[in-house]
């Protein structure tokens, strides 16, 4: 399934689409700054008692040049040719930013949940810096991947950033099917318990399933005691596009129209439509 074929069958997503192609354009342009890899030995206590890398002082990963590369994706994307509703928040944004001292720094805190930096347009802020922050880290990510012992982790936080999953993803053949929990801030993927909520950590014999017909694989798990549900891609080889968040936020809005609570940790926010 590429690209294409998928935005025949989903014309509605063309526009955020389109956009979010224009945004990973942008960023390619940028230089990548160098990430240092921490040396793991230090980190490794931390690791066992479930702090995420980016948390871990003795990791000491630094972000602030990440943080420079998501000023420059701001000021890229300011001056690009976009939807005119997106030139004028980015270049608000743009503004705004160009008064704050260490931007590089205040966007790394933002990311962290700083709250003193409040910029007009923080939705837009978040999405553009995670894209230039997830290249930057991309070495760490890898690194740490290759790293770490999954089953030493199985915690519903992503072990790089410390978000919660934006979605999920099923792999292999039973008896030996595992679930992947995937960041949709930093693209790290880690292991997590088949039967297990990331939400309320309630532990089932099974989530409860939406399967809708022609999604590529794509579904809808449900926690029936926190009505908390994660979209999941049950399949391989399609990870770029179905686990790219944008792909399927009209599940999200089946997912409403059931009653069901979207906890996840996304980029986009949608305003589903009143009911009538």
């Amino acid at each position: 399934m590429n690209r294409e074929l998928w935005l025949e069958a989903h014309a509605y997503l063309r526009p955020l689409a389109d956009l979010s192609a224009q945004v990973d354009l942008a960023a390619a342009g940028i230089e990548v700054l160098d990430a240092r890899i921490p040396d793991w030995d230090d980190y490794r206590l931390d690791f066992l008692a479930g702090v995420p890398l980016l948390s871990s002082s003795d990791a000491a990963v630094d972000l602030e040049p990440g943080g420079r590369m998501a000023a420059a994706l701001v000021r890229r994307m300011a001056s690009a040719t976009s939807p005119d509703w997106f030139v004028a928040e980015t270049r608000t944004l743009e503004t705004d930013l160009l008064h704050q001292p260490q931007v590089s720094r205040r966007i790394v805190d933002f990311l962290r949940g700083d709250e003193t930096l409040t910029p007009p347009s923080p939705g837009l802020l978040r999405y553009l810096a995670w894209t230039a922050m997830a290249r930057f880290l991309r070495p760490v990510v890898n690194a740490f991947d290759g790293w770490r012992d999954e089953d030493r982790w199985l915690r519903r936080y992503c072990p790089t950033c410390g978000c919660l999953p934006a979605m999920a993803q099923l792999v292999g053949a039973d008896p030996g099917r595992k679930r992947l929990l995937s960041c949709g801030c930093c693209g790290t993927r880690w292991q997590f318990k088949r039967t297990g909520c990331p939400f309320c950590e309630t532990d089932a014999q099974r989530l409860a399933s939406v399967t809708i017909e022609g999604e590529g694989g794509l579904r809808l798990d449900h926690c029936e005691s926190c009505g908390g549900y994660l979209k999941t891609y049950d399949g391989q080889a399609n990870e770029a596009l179905l686990l790219a968040d944008w792909s399927s936020l009209h599940l999200d809005l089946i997912a409403h129209d059931r009653g069901l609570k979207r906890m996840a940790a996304s980029l986009y926010d949608f305003e589903p439509a009143p009911h009538q």
